[in-house]
């Protein structure tokens, strides 16, 4: 295997963000339901995620009801993935050394280093002051990896901020379509990351 890194996204990939989003659903006054039809619809538009908030609340303040729904965004037990102990757990008895590293705001990587996920580095675009896709991110995921980056696999449910920037940066990008944006994504590498071993393998 010439792989010996494997390095996560967060969201999507191993917190499933629905918590958020249900108190995002309710701030503009829709169902679970019905809010993710319109995230989905509004990033399918280029709209982002703020640009569709707003064209569901016009004059809505973004910016103080993040501040309000902050503790949503950092994540618990109860937001991991099922798949995620037991992939890192066999990955890891593969010989495999894991990351962590993606956009998240501050006390998300202080959140994920209490759950004891056995990862050898934790990192976000808060604690580096850089995001995806820039290829600095990456040049930073490879140094705190220590290894070159065609050793290392970067795991992501996106393919503008995950897979391609990840493939420029010479590492080989992993697709998971799950969480908010796995219906742009198309068909993804694995489905689960317990399928990580045998596809990294292969």
């Amino acid at each position: 295997m010439s792989v010996t890194h494997v390095v996560f996204d967060v969201g999507g990939v191993l917190v499933n963000e629905a918590r958020m989003w249900r108190g995002w659903a309710e701030v503009v006054g829709l169902d679970e339901a019905h809010f993710l039809a319109a995230l989905r619809d509004g990033i399918a538009r280029g709209l982002g995620i703020g640009g569709t908030v707003r064209e569901l609340a016009p004059g809505i303040d973004i910016a103080a009801h993040r501040a309000r729904l902050a503790a949503l965004e950092i994540p618990g037990e109860d937001d991991l993935y099922p798949d995620v102990r037991p992939a890192l757990a066999s990955l890891r008895a593969a010989g495999l050394r894991i990351g962590i590293a993606g956009n998240q705001p501050r006390g998300v990587a202080e959140a994920l280093a209490a759950l004891d996920l056995g990862a050898d580095f934790i990192a976000t675009s808060n604690d580096w002051g850089v995001s995806k896709p820039d290829p600095r991110f990456f040049a930073r995921v490879a140094e705190s990896c220590g290894a070159e980056p065609r050793r290392i696999a970067y795991v992501g449910d996106r393919l503008d901020n995950d897979v391609a920037p990840a493939r420029a940066a010479g590492m080989r990008p992993v697709l998971i379509p799950r969480g908010l944006w796995g219906h742009l994504g198309g068909r993804g590498d694995i489905t689960k990351l317990t399928e990580l071993p045998q596809w990294l393998a292969s």
